[in-house]
């Protein structure tokens, strides 16, 4: 058997591809939308790849599975109570895939989605009875379990989803051998749990005995534990969702559309007639002088999260990015189906060099410099979640998570200059950013976020 796991850590999403070195036949498990490293490893082991699972519908990203269809030639798996448009086989409890001798086997776990499924991993030259792992998708987590919110958007219930993960848990996941091999979807990091561990294989045994939610309680105290103090779902969830049921265009056909240079007199013209602006630079570069009214998301952090958390899908998007760097940029927003990009400023911010009155710049304040302006009346902004305020915050200063920054900006005084805060400086770039898109200009941010201000010995209050 090959067993491979491929992490990509901007979404902390795991996917799989499994092997057979007798047959030369393989299986990928969840994939990302882009593809070659699925393609370059099974070359490189002379495998075939016949066949691409998808645990669920996922709502965080764009599979791949119609780009190894198209690609590999390999055939699509769903889960029985799923439906998509698209030609796929469906798996019931108890469906096999034999690639040789390494067998994949279907069991039904509904809860996180209707149609979620777990994949039993039998390497028969181990065991033919005890499968050597389980991929759990997004069913069981290590440290956590599936939410059951994420399908209210198209008219399912939590309660009933989560009633359903109760049952899928006990009666089958915790069924296994405790020696089984947990291999989810996703780590720390992800949205599609609250409590998610930064291992990315566990045990079912040590899951037993570990995990907050798989512990002795009734069915409505699960969903009630499951349901409660869940982060904010973007928005684009329910959008991805019902993607990945859709026949869509490839990734590679989408980015021969989207990667073209712009001209500045294109770009500019673009832009008026209502683009979206989106500076993909480090926030200490952005800082300094970047376009009017451009969005900061920095590709070194969570980018493809937060553009599918504050872009429109719908509308035009055009990257600024560092020359080299347009390619990354548009392929991570296209893992989660945002193909709506136009283009790339040609020359990235070069292009604007002679250009001074369509640029601006935001001040980073030092933690003795930002504790000055806030004790001269400036009002400090904490942009971070309500589960990282609890742990500490400026004394005197408002909280107004990111994702709600836009929808909140009435509860800001007008006119009062505003020092904005998150963890590390990510975050209160891209706030900063939207502060000045609309048109508040008295904007500063914290360098260094919290972390540098309790570095630099100032109180922290409680409460």
């Amino acid at each position: 058997m090959v067993f491979k796991q491929f992490y990509l850590n901007c979404l902390a999403h795991a996917s799989y591809l499994i092997g057979d070195d007798s047959t030369k036949t393989a299986a990928v498990v969840d994939p990302q939308r882009d593809i070659d490293q699925y393609l370059d490893f099974s070359s490189s082991h002379q495998l075939h790849i016949a066949h691409v699972l998808l645990t669920h519908l996922h709502a965080d990203f764009v599979a791949g599975h119609l780009e190894l269809r198209d690609r590999a030639g390999a055939r699509i798996y769903l889960g029985a109570a799923a439906r998509a448009e698209y030609a796929f086989t469906p798996l019931a409890d108890g469906d096999t895939i034999e690639l040789g001798r390494t067998r994949l086997e279907a069991l039904e776990t509904a809860g996180h989605t209707p149609e979620s499924s777990s994949i039993l991993v039998y390497d028969l030259d181990r065991s033919a009875d005890a499968p050597y792992a389980v991929l759990t998708g997004d069913t069981l987590f290590v440290g956590d379990v599936g939410r059951p919110d994420l399908r209210v958007a198209l008219g399912w219930s939590a309660t009933d989803l989560g009633g359903l993960l109760y049952d899928s848990l006990r009666s089958k996941l915790l069924t296994l051998p405790d020696a089984s091999l947990v291999y989810p979807a996703h780590g720390a990091g992800s949205l599609c749990g609250k409590a998610l561990s930064s291992e990315t294989v566990s045990t079912i045994g040590e899951q037993r005995r570990v995990n907050y939610a798989l512990q002795p309680m009734t069915k409505p105290e699960f969903v009630a534990l499951v349901t409660a103090d869940q982060p904010d779902a973007p928005a684009y969830f329910t959008y991805d969702a019902v993607l990945n049921s859709l026949e869509r265009p490839t990734l590679d056909r989408a980015l021969e559309r989207e990667l073209k240079p712009l001209p500045l007199e294109t770009f500019l013209s673009m832009g008026r007639t209502g683009a979206q602006v989106v500076d993909t630079r480090d926030p200490a570069e952005f800082a300094p002088v970047h376009f009017a009214n451009s969005l900061n998301i920095g590709l070194g952090g969570q980018y493809a999260t937060w553009a599918g958390t504050l872009l429109d899908h719908t509308r035009p998007i055009i990257i600024i990015a560092d020359p080299g760097r347009e390619v990354e940029a548009a392929v991570r927003l296209g893992r989660i189906g945002f193909d709506n990009v136009a283009g790339y400023l040609e020359g990235g911010l070069v292009s604007l060099a002679s250009h001074p009155d369509l640029t601006q710049s935001t001040d980073r304040l030092s933690p003795a410099r930002a504790s000055e302006e806030i004790g001269a009346g400036a009002l400090a902004v904490d942009v971070r979640t309500p589960s990282e305020r609890r742990e500490g915050f400026i004394a005197g200063s408002v909280h107004i998570p990111l994702n709600h920054l836009v929808e909140r900006l009435g509860e800001l005084p007008p006119g009062r200059p505003l020092v904005v805060f998150c963890a590390g400086g990510y975050r209160s770039s891209i706030a900063a950013s939207l502060l000045q898109q609309h048109g508040i200009k008295a904007v500063r941010e914290l360098a260094g976020g919290i972390t540098a201000w309790e570095q630099a010995h100032l109180p922290l209050a409680k409460g």
